[in-house]
């Protein structure tokens, strides 16, 4: 299973940033992805990354859709990919109604429309075609012009049934949140039908203090519980919190659990470490190997 390492954006500098990519490449991290959270424009960030790390791939993990037109995205997406000459892995999502309809100002109503006419856009776009789209959510005619820029691959994520059928259907693959092994192996692999990639996100910390970590994670994250699209994915594998789904323990501990969403059908780990320093220091290193 390829594994790659989610680089902490949220209220850091460049520095920071590009101190975390460097480690990560000597480590042996294949990938380093990129969150889209309010702070720092992923796609834009990528080349910082890319320069303190030449040679390992990049990735978003995601940009929403609905506030950056699919030519646009596009057009960030193949410049990226020419600028670093390394593999890009394009993972955009629908977001959710709260944040798009408060945050945005746009409609929220039929997303799963809204992503196939999207995907539709896009994806010409990025093989240096034209789109020609005239959907019922947005509109695309036209294309891009980057000579010499490879596709990017383009991967949703998702966290419903029918987000990841159409990926299946449309894009390379998914990026899964919340989601264990009983979610990966009996819902999302079933869904996704012939695309082939699982990359699935993971809050992971090596630690002896697991009860504090797994505190830290439900007072952080755990109204993502609450969110109904959360709250699905959760369920199916009988996680009553968000909290319940971090990957927390000891090496032995990690490696089994990492083990399982492999055995299941993940086919990339994404690892977002946390806990103290220490932590995430022995939680990169043994994830690394």
């Amino acid at each position: 299973m390829r594994t790659g390492i989610l680089i902490d954006e949220l209220g850091v500098g460049f520095d920071a940033m590009t101190a975390q990519a460097r480690e990560a490449a000597k480590l042996g991290y294949r990938t380093l992805w990129l969150a889209q959270r309010g702070g720092w424009d992923a796609l834009t960030a990528l080349p910082a990354l890319g320069a303190a790390a030449p040679g390992i791939e990049l990735g978003t993990c995601v940009v929403p859709t609905y506030p950056r037109h699919p030519i646009t995205m596009a057009a960030q997406a193949l410049t990226v990919q020419a600028a670093t000459g390394v593999p890009v892995h394009l993972g955009v999502g629908l977001s959710h109604r709260y944040i798009v309809e408060h945050e945005f100002g746009y409609s929220y109503d039929r997303p799963i429309r809204h992503l196939r006419e999207y995907l539709q856009a896009l994806n010409p776009v990025l093989r240096g075609e034209k789109a020609d789209v005239h959907g019922e959510t947005l509109t695309a005619a036209g294309g891009v012009n980057a000579p010499g820029a490879g596709r990017p691959a383009v991967l949703v994520g998702s966290v419903s049934p029918r987000s990841t059928r159409l990926a299946g259907e449309l894009a390379d693959g998914v990026i899964t949140t919340w989601a264990g092994p009983r979610a990966i192996g009996e819902f999302v692999v079933p869904a996704l039908g012939t695309a082939s990639r699982v990359v699935s996100g993971q809050l992971i910390c090596v630690t002896s203090e697991v009860d504090e970590r797994r505190a830290w994670v439900e007072e952080t994250y755990g109204a993502a519980a609450s969110v109904p699209a959360y709250r699905a994915v959760l369920d199916r594998d009988g996680y009553a919190k968000a909290s319940d789904s971090a990957i927390i323990g000891d090496e032995e501990t990690v490696r089994r659990q990492v083990k399982s969403l492999e055995d299941a059908g993940a086919t990339e780990l994404l690892v977002m470490p946390f806990g103290s320093a220490a932590d995430q220091a022995r939680t990169r290193e043994l994830l690394a190997s």
